[in-house]
């Protein structure tokens, strides 16, 4: 069967190395350990080639969509972001270019300098073909709910392409104030993988419902990763702790995320979140990815070799939701010839 992953990463270390290593670190990059054994991912990142695509192959993944990873133009004010922005979209281009049926591309875009994001993703849609554009997390402490995103949001709507919001490193007094206190190790991944990456990119979802900026643009399509980042097991409370107090919104808040967030399975391999998101998300809102290099493409392909759904179903969650909401072009299958 046909399997599409959208949530897979890339990296240009020519680019990212022409960033201030102050703002790196103040950012809160710091070094992985790396499981024995197996392959750093961020040396697996840069290559989109024949690695890539062999591990694609062992696996049964048909394509990737892919977006850059780690430090990035979302850190580089100015008309120095907005150029790293467009070197690294040029740079996803021409690798997709050279394997068109294997990747695709999201945008990324120069999130310090908000007046240029819908301009770059108009670029990158019309002129490069990309299905839409990844946001990591915050910039600079503010959410997609700013108003000065709005412009981007409009943009996405008017190329009805979606926005994937991805989580990053929380802030540094988020980091202070809820992650500090034990070894570096443990801190760093309590405030990201373990928890709060997924925690802060519910919040973020949660804030563009409540700041109404979700009903100010009711066509804006949305993705989150790692099985709808903590949202499914909370929606219905959110709706009933919230029945007093929210009263300027449109629809519940449950609706308005179910109307226009999409989810992926990124990272996330186990039974228990994935029926948490079939039953509240549904099918038709849930969309296989692997969260390459970080997750090895085998995981991802053991959890579709493990999980039990009807074929018209697990259709949609390897190819047919992402087909529908990326507009990918499938090339029909031939009918075999008569006798």
């Amino acid at each position: 069967m046909r399997v599409v992953a959208l949530e897979e990463h890339f990296t240009v270390p020519a680019l990212a190395k022409r960033i201030d290593p102050a703002v790196v670190k103040a950012r809160g990059f710091v070094t992985r350990k790396t499981a024995p054994g197996r392959p750093n991912p961020m040396e697996l990142a840069p290559e989109i080639g024949d690695i890539r695509l062999k591990s694609m192959d062992e696996t049964g993944i048909t394509l990737q969509v892919l977006s850059p990873t780690g430090a990035g133009p979302d850190l580089v004010p100015g008309v120095d972001g907005i150029a790293m922005a467009r070197e690294i979209n040029d740079h996803l281009a021409e690798a997709v270019a050279r394997h068109p049926k294997r990747f695709a591309g999201f945008a990324t875009l120069p999130m310090l300098s908000p007046g240029a994001c819908a301009d770059e993703l108009r670029r990158c849609v019309k002129e490069l073909g990309f299905l839409g554009a990844l946001i990591n997390g915050t910039t600079d402490g503010r959410f997609l709910d700013h108003p000065s995103y709005d412009g981007l949001l409009a943009a996405a709507v008017e190329l009805d392409v979606p926005v994937y919001i991805h989580p990053h490193i929380p802030p540094a007094a988020v980091r202070e104030a809820y992650y500090s206190g034990f070894e570096p190790g443990v801190g760093r991944v309590l405030a990201t993988a373990a928890w709060g990456w997924h925690s802060e990119t519910a919040v973020h979802v949660l804030r563009m419902v409540l700041a109404g900026t979700l009903d100010k643009h009711p066509k804006l399509k949305i993705i989150i990763g790692h099985m709808g980042e903590m949202l499914p097991m909370m929606l219905a409370r959110a709706d009933a702790v919230s029945a007093l107090d929210v009263d300027h919104l449109q629809r519940p808040i449950s609706k308005t995320i179910i109307d226009q967030v999409w989810i992926t399975t990124s990272g996330i391999f186990t039974e228990p979140p994935f029926l948490a998101a079939l039953l509240t998300f549904g099918i038709d809102r849930i969309m296989f990815s692997v969260d390459y290099p970080y997750a090895p493409n085998a995981a991802g392909r053991r959890f579709l070799d493990r999980i039990a759904l009807p074929p018209a179903d697990m259709a949609k969650l390897c190819h047919g939701n992402a087909d529908a909401l990326l507009k990918l072009k499938v090339e029909a299958k031939q009918a075999p010839s008569p006798r």
